[in-house]
């Protein structure tokens, strides 16, 4: 059986992703699968609100599972207008095989279902792109701490905040700023952050999503939480392709940060 190439798995999943988005109002597409060095496989999932303005907080439960195995598989709870990309994973073992995880969610009324499977069609490069060579962003909490790149892999930090104290987010992004040779010149910094809220118990205030990478890499800002509890935030760093690197998964990077907010008094 002759293989597909790259470009023809991203045409196909392309076209399978506007079919998919036309007739749903909310839907979480499958982005693809990556083998990780221990043998076992990831899914990669995103989503997409077709809702410019409205927020949308689903518990884990009847209207927001991942089944078999769940219904709690990690997935978010708060979710942003418009597309997010390589939001979570989900990581299954070597032997998954033929199998398939389904993700359910019911958002104002509707139902959509997303499975997820080890099909070749599906197989993405988080990592690096074969054809230029880009990497993702790499990002750190601190100038000399770990470094984390691609997809999002559990918790990569934990902190802790009061309820109504402005909790300073720091972090530190470089990229190889590495392009397709007919893209046009880069202009500004050469890579981007974004900051949102991935779970909690309430709404979190950010002074910036969107703080600016400075010329040493570090892009600051703070949040506020008002409801005691434990969240998890996800920090989002993009290259000059913009948010989501325009479908492909070489161009940003995901982490999710921990965040408990103890009761007040």
């Amino acid at each position: 059986m002759k293989r597909a190439t790259k470009g023809t798995r991203e045409y196909k999943r392309h076209i399978c992703f506007v079919l998919f988005v036309f007739f749903c109002a909310f839907c979480g597409p499958f982005e693809g699968w990556f083998q990780n060095p221990d043998g076992t496989y990831s899914f990669l999932l995103g989503y997409f609100n077709r809702n410019q303005k409205q927020l949308l907080d689903i518990p884990v439960g009847p209207d927001n599972q991942i089944q078999p195995g769940g219904p709690d598989r990690g997935q978010p709870t708060h979710f942003l207008p418009r597309r997010q990309w390589g939001v979570f994973t989900v990581t299954v073992p070597k032997d998954f095989g033929d199998k398939k995880l389904t993700w359910t969610i019911t958002a104002n009324g509707k139902t959509t279902s997303i499975p997820m499977s080890l099909n070749p069609l599906w197989i993405v490069e988080p990592y690096k792109d074969a054809g230029v060579g880009n990497t993702p962003p790499i990002v750190r909490f601190r100038p000399d701490g770990p470094a984390f790149a691609g997809p999002p892999r559990g918790i990569a930090e934990s902190l802790t905040a009061n309820p109504g104290d402005a909790l300073p987010l720091i972090l530190w992004v470089t990229d190889d700023v590495k392009q397709p040779p007919e893209a046009r010149p880069r202009r500004g910094p050469p890579a981007s952050s974004f900051w949102s809220e991935f779970r909690g118990p309430g709404p979190v205030s950010f002074e910036n999503p969107r703080p600016p990478v400075d010329s040493e890499g570090k892009a600051a800002t703070t949040a506020t939480f008002s409801t005691p509890g434990e969240y998890i935030l996800r920090a989002q760093a993009n290259d000059a392709s913009g948010d989501g690197g325009a479908g492909f998964q070489c161009c940003w990077t995901n982490v999710h940060v921990k965040v408990t907010v103890a009761p007040a008094g």
